[in-house]
């Protein structure tokens, strides 16, 4: 059960509030919280804090590469504060490194985006030498299926609008911050779809598609009960099976269980599109077989990492 949504109150746009948060990531996907204004604090103080929090069943939750900083940004675009994950590779990542958007399912938030033990794997093998720095950039998105289905509260405007601003202000993304790739779980998936359309529509394609367990449901009764759509039509426009053809040139990947709900719209997605990787093995719409993707996903998108630009 996600966290229950925080205040709205209004902040000059882009601005941080006082309580920017590091959570340390490690293969068991279990995080530490630091409390509000600790980031003020040394890093001896910070780690010491994040092992008071850690539970002792995670003995290894402070080892190990790969850091996540989650970070609370007022969005015009959603006109609330959102929590901002950015998910690294190394605690002092190189300037203008890639980023890639990390899109969360439904009931979800930028604190669970990432698939359990998603931080330490890339730190592992961004170290090893397996696969270029890049990192992923999660943002709450809500349940909409991240498009404007309330007025006022548009995500889709959030990640093509705010997040390149955000990752220029953190030296991230290269000179226009621009995320090199389009990544999601579940609901995240659709989403990475249809942010992959637009940034196409936009003259900015992207370079890679990442998607596990994308909720491509082939029913409209099915999608309906979600209440992330005006009515059919609303979710045909934004259907990734009904525009193929819009990312088609785009590689991607795709991974999903056998057992999944999603796993008929997966099939005919890699039936009709033969994305590079199309991926289906035992499994159910869970963390156990999310976590079994993540190893393909990083080596997937290290291949199709751009070369870091600063300029």
């Amino acid at each position: 059960m996600p966290p229950p949504e925080d205040s709205q109150g209004h902040r000059p746009p882009g601005g941080l509030s006082r309580r920017s948060l590091l959570l340390a990531a490690a293969g068991t996907g279990v995080a530490g919280a630091v409390t509000a204004g600790l980031i003020d604090r040394s890093p001896d103080r910070v780690l010491h804090a994040l092992s008071r929090s850690a539970s002792s069943a995670y003995p290894s939750v402070l080892t190990g590469p790969g850091i996540t900083r989650v970070e609370r940004i007022y969005s015009r675009a959603r006109g609330r504060e959102v929590d901002v994950a950015l998910v690294l590779p190394s605690r002092e990542p190189p300037e203008g490194m890639p980023v890639s958007v990390l899109l969360h399912g439904r009931s979800g938030s930028a604190r669970n985006a990432a698939a359990p033990g998603l931080a330490y794997r890339l730190g592992k093998q961004v170290e090893r030498g397996a696969v270029p720095s890049y990192g992923f950039i999660a943002v709450d998105g809500g349940n909409s299926y991240w498009h404007e289905h309330a007025e006022g509260d548009d995500p889709l405007g959030m990640l093509l609008d705010e997040v390149p601003r955000w990752l220029r202000e953190r030296g991230l993304g290269g000179a226009k911050g621009l995320p090199f790739a389009a990544t999601g779980t579940s609901m995240g998936g659709f989403g990475a779809f249809l942010y992959a359309r637009r940034r196409g529509e936009q003259g900015d394609p992207v370079d890679a598609i990442a998607a596990i367990s994308p909720a491509l449901l082939t029913s409209w009764s099915k999608m309906r009960k979600r209440k992330a759509f005006d009515d059919k039509a609303d979710w045909a426009s934004m259907d990734p099976l009904l525009h193929l053809d819009t990312t088609r040139h785009v590689p991607t990947a795709v991974w999903c269980g056998e057992q999944d709900p999603f796993i008929e719209g997966v099939r005919e997605f890699i039936r009709k599109s033969r994305p590079e990787i199309g991926y289906t093995a035992r499994g159910g719409h869970s963390g156990r077989f999310f976590r079994t993707a993540t190893p393909g996903l990083i080596s997937f998108l290290g291949k199709h990492t751009p070369e870091r630009r600063t300029d």
